[in-house]
């Protein structure tokens, strides 16, 4: 069954080489069957910092690893006002994936790639109505007992934060957003934005969320932390279960930390066992 690497938020332009560097090696060693990236690939979609980003994915293509990626937020233009509403995503069309939503099946699982950055809402997802359709019709093709995965750069929750209060809303339109993944029978949620890693059941965040497992990536290279270390996730996928390993920073490279097993019981997941997910303190 599949092993991914999801990545998220590596804000080349605002990045530390050292972890690119150590990302790339862990990469290696993983051996994974895809690497997602849920976007913000830049800090402030300058060309350098595309020029940096797209370098770090023809390495480790290079390497033999297969990558599906959506854009963030921070890949359209902030600054450059005319750029950011004639044309917000040309630079990473050009440098990233010409594909805004992108699919790729594997042995084992599905999974598509929604693109929810927008010139409007910059900090804000949004899913469109034609991006519903896909989801609905993407999913309707393929094997409904292979997992069905689906990844965004922003969450489609409020998201809880260790004992403090949760994030705001972050995604326009959400009852329909969710309405659609429930409908096209999505297993896991794959997402980035806040940078910090969390897991937890759809059903026990929002109402009529459907049976997917909702898995938010820490930030894997950025400089930019919030209250917790660089890291990303390794994730295991075998029959019902999903078991989430967080890869963090030890300060000399990237190492295995919390991980948590995950099961399929009467169309909820069910923590299994593992370490709870929680936010490393930074240093």
């Amino acid at each position: 069954m599949p092993r991914l690497i999801h990545l998220s938020d590596l804000h080349f332009g605002a990045h530390d080489p050292i972890l690119v560097t150590a990302v790339e090696k862990r990469l290696d060693e993983e051996a994974p069957d895809l690497v997602v990236i849920s976007g913000d690939f830049t800090q402030r979609a300058r060309i350098e910092q595309f020029e940096q980003a797209a370098a770090f994915l023809m390495r480790i293509r290079d390497a033999g690893h297969e990558v599906l990626a959506v854009p963030g937020n921070h890949d359209v233009p902030l600054y450059d006002v005319l750029r950011r509403f004639l044309s917000p995503l040309t630079r990473y069309k050009r440098y990233i994936d010409d594909s805004l939503c992108p699919f790729i099946a594997l042995p084992g699982a599905a999974v598509l790639g929604i693109n929810t950055a927008r010139s409007l809402t910059f900090k804000n997802g949004h899913v469109s109505h034609q991006q519903m359709a896909l989801i609905r019709e993407t999913f309707a093709k393929t094997n409904d007992r292979q997992p069905r995965i689906l990844v965004t750069h922003h969450p489609l929750f409020a998201l809880p934060i260790g004992d403090g209060p949760e994030l705001g809303h972050v995604m326009d339109h959400q009852e329909m957003a969710l309405e659609a993944i429930a409908d096209a029978g999505v297993d896991l949620l794959l997402a980035g934005h806040n940078h910090r890693a969390s897991v937890n059941d759809a059903g026990s965040l929002a109402t009529g969320a459907g049976k997917a497992l909702v898995i938010q990536a820490g930030t894997a290279t950025s400089t930019r932390t919030r209250d917790e270390l660089q890291s990303f996730n390794r994730i295991e996928i075998d029959g019902s279960g999903v078991q989430v390993t967080i890869q963090r920073w030890d300060g000399g490279g990237f190492v295995s930390g919390d991980s948590q097993l995950f099961e399929r019981h009467d169309e909820r997941w069910e923590f299994a066992s593992g370490e709870q997910v929680a936010a490393a303190p930074t240093s």
